[in-house]
């Protein structure tokens, strides 16, 4: 249930706002409240963040998540993983693009009218 491309934007979104709350997380990652408790959760059982209470807080349900430095090593292999798996999808977007437009011209429909139509 936890995927590279959901460790990937935890992990970035944990590193640029530790302070986040599970709700800030579960809109940023389009995924339900009780979901992003589960990511977190898991990842914290896999000791790869650390979470806090802010003691000076008037809230006091205000937690921190702070990447461990597994889970600092953990971001970077996923990145690279998340980037690998990026870079396959847009070549195979790229290489279905390229039959599109070879096929299009066969039928003698150009990109330019489909600009054209857009507008």
């Amino acid at each position: 249930m936890l995927t590279d491309e959901y460790r990937y934007k935890i992990f970035k979104l944990v590193a640029a706002k530790p302070e986040i709350s599970q709700r800030e997380l579960a809109r940023e990652l389009g995924i339900s409240l009780g979901k992003a408790n589960y990511c977190l959760k898991a990842l914290m059982e896999k000791g790869l963040l650390k979470v806090s209470n802010f003691r000076n807080s008037k809230n006091k349900l205000a937690y921190s998540y702070n990447l461990t430095p597994k889970g600092i090593e953990e971001k970077a292999s996923v990145t690279l993983r998340f980037l690998k798996a990026k870079m396959r999808e847009y070549e195979q977007l790229q290489q279905e693009l390229d039959e599109l437009r070879k096929e299009s011209n066969k039928l003698g429909w150009s990109l330019r009218e489909y600009q054209d139509e857009k507008n």
